[in-house]
């Protein structure tokens, strides 16, 4: 599931991300620390990666593909 970067804590790296359907959804500096990011920027459009309990588990970059 992709979403676009709303805010962004760098203090405790825990922030929010809005759906395309405009749905708001918190993710935790843990789920921030699992991506292997270093930052993020607003507007930045990220995946969401669900753990089994339906929290954000981890985020990661999206890419087009055939680019670097």
């Amino acid at each position: 599931m992709q979403a676009t970067v709303a805010t962004f804590d760098p203090a405790t790296c825990a922030g929010t991300v809005l759906l395309d359907d405009g749905t708001r959804v918190e993710f935790s500096g843990a789920a921030f620390a699992a991506s292997g990011l270093r930052r993020l920027r607003l507007g930045r459009r990220v995946r969401l990666e669900r753990g089994a309990d339906g929290t954000v588990a981890a985020l990661a970059m999206v890419t087009m593909p055939g680019h670097a």
